[in-house]
């Protein structure tokens, strides 16, 4: 019912609609166990997925648990990454391949730039130790 009511509040707002009506329903929301639900979903999602395209869903993960984040941005940020995560898409990659991925970049797009501020130096710290531990650590080479 949450991933419904947050999916469809980040359409709303791609829309260009009001979604206070689905905000009031997600008043008192304990939102501690739906992420803990959520990063074992990117977890899974990395390993088909690998390092690069996790990166964005881990940085939007850790903006979502942020104390400072609203509410609409929870619901926005939290919508955006199960879309992505869970099977179930409006364009899916399966039938329609490249296209498919289409929709699930413009929903990650948008909601990057609706909260690009909220991520700090300390969040993307947090996403590159999250990384090395699922994927090991990155060695870069200079040439």
């Amino acid at each position: 019912m949450l991933a419904t009511l947050c999916i469809l509040t980040l359409v709303s707002l791609l829309m260009g609609k009001d979604p206070r009506k689905l905000l009031e329903k997600m008043r008192g929301v304990n939102w501690g166990p739906v992420f803990d639900k959520l990063l074992a979903n990117i977890k899974t999602y990395a390993i088909k997925a690998g390092r690069i395209a996790t990166r964005p869903l881990l940085t939007l993960y850790f903006v979502v648990t942020d104390k400072q984040t609203t509410t609409t941005e929870k619901a926005i940020i939290y919508g955006c990454l199960i879309y992505i995560v869970l099977p179930m898409d409006l364009l899916p990659r399966s039938v329609y391949k490249l296209l498919g991925l289409a929709d699930d970049a413009a929903a990650l797009a948008y909601v990057v730039k609706k909260v690009g501020a909220k991520i700090t130096p300390d969040i993307l710290l947090k996403v590159d130790q999250t990384l090395d531990r699922w994927f090991g650590t990155e060695v870069i080479v200079e040439q």
